[in-house]
């Protein structure tokens, strides 16, 4: 758990900063989700699921993670992650067990954030990160994981 709203804003700020210096000399699209992914859960607290759904035209399929075994397809519109790619806006799930539209995938999962990733107009696929605990994001993570999707996208090729 964090112990101030600063050093969790400083974290995030590292995690940015971290994430393009990543994508500047990288830029295979496996190779940067597979590091960013490794970056969220070795850095975020509580988090049981750091990982990538990518879009392939049709649906969400499952992309690079760190976490237990996870859904492999999803749906548009299904679960949070369905939700965020068909609105094209990042979702906060304060408290997964109370959300009608929520796919568990893993019952250690209480609360979710899913930031949909769209480069150039075009929908690439959707972040989503499963915490712990309830209410493990808020304004915060939505503002800096916006800014860390949008530095894995710039430099990515998709």
């Amino acid at each position: 758990m964090w112990k101030t709203k600063e050093e969790k804003i400083a974290t995030y700020q590292l995690l940015v900063q971290q994430q393009a210096a990543i994508t500047e000399i990288e830029h295979d699209k496996i190779a940067n989700l597979a590091n960013s992914s490794a970056l969220l859960a070795d850095a975020l607290p509580n988090t049981v699921f750091a990982g990538y759904y990518l879009f392939d035209g049709e649906e969400l399929v499952l992309g690079p993670f760190q976490g237990k075994v996870s859904c492999t397809r999803i749906q548009m519109g299904k679960g949070v992650c369905g939700e965020s790619a068909k609105k094209r806006e990042t979702l906060i799930v304060k408290d997964v067990k109370n959300h009608k539209n929520y796919i568990s995938c893993d019952s250690a999962a209480l609360s979710e954030i899913v930031v949909p990733m769209i480069k150039d107009g075009k929908f690439l696929g959707v972040l989503d990160l499963d915490s712990a605990i309830t209410h493990g994001y808020d304004e915060v993570d939505q503002e800096y994981l916006e800014k860390f999707a949008e530095a894995l996208i710039n430099n990515t090729d998709f």
